[in-house]
């Protein structure tokens, strides 16, 4: 008879605890229509993101006149000689090309 009530004590504990677990669904209520049908209405996908293009333009030519530098640069690490600003103009490269390809591709 002890071994069946010890048998029979988890089932009689699952059955109580399992009300008292609470409920996770959470049932909020929907929001209700607006009044007024046109503040809803948004504004073209295109117009969030502007490219300004006469800038982009810029950084490019920029990029494209600070990287032609760079093998003259080398060149002179290669002879010993480390210019000083070839670490800035690598940072500028890496901000110009940053800033190039998060424009292009938003």
């Amino acid at each position: 008879m002890k071994k069946s009530a010890w048998l029979s004590l988890p089932l009689l504990l699952g059955l109580l605890v399992t009300p008292a677990i609470p409920q996770t669904r959470n049932h909020f209520p929907t929001p209700p229509e607006p009044l007024d049908p046109t503040t809803t209405e948004k504004a073209p996908a295109t117009s969030s993101h502007h490219i300004d293009l006469a800038r982009l333009q810029r950084d490019a030519d920029d990029l494209a006149r600070t990287a032609k530098t760079i093998p003259s640069d080398v060149a002179s690490v290669r002879k010993g000689m480390l210019p000083k600003d070839v670490i800035e103009k690598l940072k500028q490269i890496e901000k110009l090309s940053k800033r190039l390809r998060t424009e292009l591709n938003p």
